[in-house]
């Protein structure tokens, strides 16, 4: 799939009314088929992108319930060929299906080597939550001769500068981490969102890219999921899922409440109506 699938997604969800949802999960976890499964799963239950995570040993951004899945994964043997496989079946849906990593493997992996083997099973792009503009030039080079979507994150902590910086190297969306510190879902959503992407988009505008923002890093139920889609392109879960496989009596149930989760944020994000 090329890189324009993502943003080909957002494009579809906004003449729709509504955001785009987003969904996160490690590769590798609960297992590495019922990862696959899990999230096809959310794909046909209502997710219009997916992330792949990449099991790291060091998840310094992520909070404990990603922490623990990636844990579980890497313990269970995951590498990094069960990643390209669990994006090549995900992709196989339709689903416009990103990997989000910390530089490291990537960078030790070979960089034009990943972008060809990601290419290569389908995916349409990279999330790296660590790479900064200055330094992903290797990156950006490697990804557009793969047709591959790049996306990097604005903060709260961001300036308007640097936001103009980022993403002018963002192609596909905008990833907008709306609390500070590691991830999570929270019991309600941070005051500093709805200005987070504001900002964003102001700057978006003026630069005439169309580039579309999604939000992530706290959504959890579908009324949080109507409220992001208020005022984002996109709403982006992780946690959530992942915390229904951890609770899961078994790999059955597991997938039924991956099911159930999703079909609820979908409705949500057709509860809020986005500009």
């Amino acid at each position: 799939m090329s890189g324009t699938g993502v943003t080909s997604a957002y494009d579809r969800a906004r003449g729709e009314d509504r955001a785009a949802l987003v969904g996160y999960l490690p590769a590798g976890f609960p297992s590495v088929e019922g990862a696959k499964e899990a999230a096809v799963a959310m794909v046909e239950s209502g997710c219009d992108v997916i992330e792949i995570g990449l099991p790291y040993s060091d998840p310094m951004m992520d909070g404990p319930t990603i922490q623990d899945a990636v844990h579980r994964a890497l313990t269970g043997g995951a590498r990094l060929a069960d990643v390209f496989a669990t994006v090549e079946a995900v992709a196989a849906t339709g689903a416009p299906t990103l990997v989000m990593t910390y530089w490291n493997p990537v960078d030790r992996y070979g960089v034009e080597r990943f972008a060809r083997d990601l290419a290569n099973a389908g995916g349409a792009g990279l999330i790296t939550p660590d790479l900064t503009p200055e330094e992903a030039g290797p990156w950006l080079e490697a990804a557009d001769a793969h047709d591959l979507d790049k996306v990097f994150l604005v903060a709260l902590s961001s300036t308007d500068e640097r936001i103009e910086k980022i993403t002018s190297v963002c192609r596909g969306f905008v990833y907008a981490a709306s609390l500070m510190g590691v991830t999570g879902a929270r019991s309600a959503i941070d005051t500093g969102a709805p200005r987070l992407v504001e900002r964003t988009r102001t700057i978006i505008d003026k630069s005439g890219s169309g580039l579309p923002v999604g939000l992530g890093l706290g959504v959890g139920t579908g009324a949080q999921a109507a409220e992001v889609a208020g005022f984002a392109d996109g709403v982006i879960v992780g946690s959530a899922f992942i915390r229904r496989l951890l609770d899961a009596p078994d790999a059955r149930s597991g997938l039924d409440g991956v099911r159930a989760l999703t079909a609820e944020l979908a409705e949500g994000v057709r509860a809020g109506r986005v500009r």
